[in-house]
């Protein structure tokens, strides 16, 4: 069944290697690519085409041709409706903060697996941002609606664990999950909170009275 029924993407990258194995992880979980370009040009004008829902573009292989600024200024004035999701190798946190500003949904390294890639897509269509007026605590609604710490469902439960002093391993093992998924969403965590660590990410947590919330609260 489409998880996403209807939600099409747009993919750009010089590698075409990359730009199959990227299709199969978009159309693992239900969005359809109608285009796939490896020059800027030809990338805007798919978005032009088709006014996709997503647009996954690879910077590194591109940006030789075009400006990182004005290539994710041209795609949002032309699909503005378009989540854009950037791909790369580089780790820099000044690098990532201005391709955010220059108008990237989503950042993630090229190095991510397939599944947190997957799981990174399937959020930027939920909404995993609470508003005032839901029902939910005061301290989660400014844990999640403020503008620079839109944190996840799922971060947000990393965020608790890992502030009560667990290790990757630990927390990977009450999740469910991998250690490298437990780093990647540490890394979005960071990046989100604008910190360096899980003692500076842990003592935000605290302030924001997360840590004295029930262990089902942080996530839902």
């Amino acid at each position: 069944m489409n998880q996403f029924p209807e939600r099409t993407a747009v993919l750009l990258d010089n590698q075409r290697l990359w730009l199959e194995a990227v299709e199969r992880v978009v159309e693992r979980v239900g969005v359809d690519v109608v285009g796939k370009a490896t020059s800027p040009d030809t990338g805007i004008a798919l978005l032009a085409h088709h006014h996709p829902d997503l647009f996954i573009v690879d910077l590194k292989g591109v940006e030789r041709e075009m400006d990182t600024a004005t290539l994710l200024r041209a795609a949002r004035e032309t699909a503005p409706r378009a989540k854009t999701v950037v791909l790369s190798t580089y780790e820099d946190r000044r690098y990532i903060a201005a391709v955010l500003a220059a108008g990237a949904d989503i950042y993630v390294l090229k190095r991510v697996n397939p599944d947190d890639l997957a799981s990174t897509i399937r959020q930027a269509f939920e909404n995993c941002v609470f508003v005032a007026g839901t029902r939910v605590e005061p301290p989660v609604v400014a844990a999640v609606a403020a503008p620079t710490r839109r944190l996840t469902r799922r971060e947000l439960e990393i965020l608790r664990v890992a502030a009560e002093g667990r290790t990757n391993a630990q927390i990977a093992r009450l999740l469910t999950v991998t250690e490298e998924t437990v780093k990647f969403h540490l890394s979005n965590i960071y990046q989100k909170l604008d910190v360096s660590n899980r003692t500076e990410a842990g003592r935000w947590a605290q302030t924001q009275g997360l840590l004295t919330m029930p262990a089902h609260a942080a996530s839902m």
